[in-house]
């Protein structure tokens, strides 16, 4: 099983969004290694970053998911784990 590390970009701009947002994130929390959040107030805009460690599969899923919440942007970048790395 390949495994990888993803960081996912997660920008929420409706507000309303943001409980389907959490939902979604705890519903994959056994892959969430970090995760931080930043309110930009002056652009009315929530911005989160999380870490995951994953198959490739499952990183695109929940990237994909992400996306397809209406009023929410990602992206996901995804780094191959070495053979022979601790996990």
């Amino acid at each position: 099983m390949e495994e990888r590390v993803a960081i996912i970009g997660i920008f929420i701009t409706d507000s309303s969004a943001a409980a389907k947002v959490n939902d979604l994130l705890h519903e994959y929390s056994d892959c969430i290694i970090g995760r931080m959040g930043v309110p930009y107030r002056e652009k009315s805009m929530n911005i989160i970053s999380i870490i995951v460690s994953a198959e490739p599969g499952r990183i695109s899923a929940l990237s994909g998911r992400l996306g397809r919440i209406e009023g929410i942007s990602s992206k996901a970048m995804q780094a191959q784990v070495k053979p022979g790395a601790s996990s």
